[in-house]
């Protein structure tokens, strides 16, 4: 008898956690559906310098817009080499 209230105790505390952990990435979800906060894979999506053509970080790369493109770069040195197409 007692093993059956040790197992039922443990079966709810298992379910608790796995409902906790569920409705977490359901809520990441939701809001990227919404048009929320990006979520951390976005922010640290790989983008790729046009010079030396390496990919960086997003949220450590150098942005410069020219027109209507925004381009990242690797470094300040990369981002002065750079001439926009015409």
């Amino acid at each position: 008898m007692l093993r059956f209230v040790a197992l039922a105790v443990l079966a709810i505390l298992i379910y608790l956690l796995l409902r906790a952990a569920l409705a977490g990435v359901l809520a990441g979800f939701r809001s990227q559906v919404r048009g929320g906060t990006p979520s951390r894979t976005a922010r640290d999506e790989l983008v790729k310098d046009p010079v030396c053509e390496t990919y960086v970080p997003r949220r450590a790369a150098l942005a410069r817009t020219a027109g209507s493109v925004t381009y990242y770069f690797c470094s300040p040195a990369c981002a002065a080499r750079f001439k926009a197409p015409s």
